[in-house]
């Protein structure tokens, strides 16, 4: 007999186990099935470890800048396997946190795979071998997804990185190549850049960072060179030879082509949907370019199937999928959630200097009808910044010039990853200028740039 449940969640990473712990504070029987780790690839192989090993490529940054703080120390060095086994114990603490947070919710965690096995039918196996069956009236589809393949650069685990092997090398490359200069490609660069490495960064688009505001991607690119990475936009990789202990990868750019030659090469391209074997052949829940469609709700086409999180497609961002497996469980449960709109999802790149940005960029915005105004303020301008000694970047500010309308936002710079959230608040209220322009920041914070970025759409900017 099958085991009954009000809700069954396959997937424990982000938007899963945030879904399955909503739906047990509603009172719903809840199941959860994963596979491998409980928190998912942001836990275990993603957003926390990374942050780790960036935490660490930070601090070997500031050793070697120990003069401009008026310290010296002689014989700067670090134990490359400590820095990675202490990214590891970090995910391991939080993945065991997630755990906890399961059991204290009297969530049912089965470990294995989970598959569609009629209407309101799951099957569970693991290594092929049948776990379990459960039935649910309601059964959200959380598998996430996985890196993207590009043909003639296979990831071998050893020559060809993907973010997984990048996040436990054996050793320092002393010669990076890393493809593509999203989100994941740029941190890893920032990374071994500042551990030491010799990087080259490749971009097929004309930018870095292509998703964000064009003056963000310059000025990003332009720092990267400044600390010595070679970044190489507009270009094609034609292909990758491994060589001993070592590739080559053929690049053409501008009309010319090259080849370069490291120790490892990530390739950071994109990502794809966990679509596989979870029993949606005869279903009616549709598929495009390996994701799940949906609603504004998390609705597949199959009655009582949802789906949510980077199964369902871009922003592919662990809090995207958190707040959407919220948002599906309280429509689940009627109490009528908002659906999410995708326009107030901050997005945040912890290279250095960090990318934080919401809303619409300058361009889109314009691309939309809007008539803007655009206001900037540097950190140069900010005394915490300058106290710091990181003085280098700006916030940047887009409202429509005939309501106010905050469009968007972008920072680049110290700690702007944790400011973004300001001015997320501020679109999710549907805030305007008059009641940014009238709220009080507090002195001195790196945060008064926000204000003053704002004050400088508005032709009142006082410390620039």
């Amino acid at each position: 007999m099958a085991e009954t449940f009000d809700l069954v969640v396959v997937g424990g990473g982000p938007g899963g186990y945030v879904a399955a712990i909503r739906a047990s504070q509603l009172k719903m029987k809840v199941a959860l099935v994963e596979r491998e780790h409980l928190g998912g690839i942001c836990l275990n192989w993603g957003c926390i470890p990374t942050k780790a090993l960036l935490r660490a490529s930070e601090i070997n940054h500031l050793l070697h800048s120990l003069d401009h703080y008026g310290f010296a120390a002689d014989n700067v060095r670090f134990d490359f396997a400590k820095v990675v086994k202490r990214s590891r114990n970090v995910a391991n603490q939080l993945s065991m946190g997630v755990k906890g947070l399961l059991k204290k919710n009297k969530v049912t965690v089965f470990d294995g795979h989970g598959a569609l096995a009629g209407p309101g039918k799951l099957a569970v196996t693991k290594d092929g071998k049948p776990v379990a069956e459960i039935a649910a009236k309601h059964i959200i589809l959380a598998t996430g997804a996985r890196a993207r393949v590009l043909p003639g650069i296979e990831p071998d685990g050893k020559l060809i990185w993907t973010y997984k092997e990048a996040l436990v090398p054996p050793a320092m490359p002393k010669r990076l190549i890393v493809i593509g200069s999203g989100a994941i490609g740029s941190e890893f660069a920032s990374f071994f850049l500042n551990m030491g490495a010799e990087v080259t960064l490749i971009e097929v688009m004309d930018r870095i960072l292509p998703v964000e505001d064009a003056e963000v991607s310059a000025f990003v690119q332009k720092a990267f060179t400044k600390q010595g990475m070679k970044v190489i936009t507009g270009a094609k990789v034609q292909g990758v030879r491994k060589e001993g202990d070592g590739v080559a990868a053929i690049v053409e750019a501008g009309g010319k082509v090259q080849e370069i030659k490291a120790d490892r090469l990530i390739s950071a391209v994109g990502i794809v949907g966990n679509v596989e074997n979870l029993g949606l052949d005869g279903t009616k829940v549709q598929v495009d370019r390996t994701h799940v469609v949906t609603d504004a709700m998390g609705r597949t086409g199959e009655a009582g199937v949802y789906a949510i999180g980077d199964l369902t497609g871009p922003p592919w961002l662990a809090h995207k999928a958190s707040h959407e497996g919220i948002m599906v469980v309280e429509a689940i449960a009627g109490l009528h959630p908002h659906a999410m709109d995708t326009s107030n999802i901050p997005g945040c790149t912890y290279c250095r200097p960090q990318v934080a940005s919401v809303g619409l960029t300058e361009a889109a915005a314009k691309a939309k009808g809007h008539e803007v105004r655009v206001g900037r303020f540097p950190f140069i301008g900010n005394g915490k910044a300058i106290a710091l000694g990181e003085p280098e970047g700006f916030v940047k500010t887009v409202f429509d010039a005939k309501t106010g309308a905050l469009l968007g936002a972008h920072m680049v710079g110290p700690e702007v990853t944790e400011m973004i959230q300001g001015y997320t608040i501020a679109r999710t209220l549907e805030t305007t200028e008059a009641e940014l322009m009238h709220t009080v920041f507090p002195h001195p914070t790196i945060s008064e740039s926000m204000h003053e970025s704002v004050l400088d759409a508005y032709g009142r900017v006082i410390h620039i």
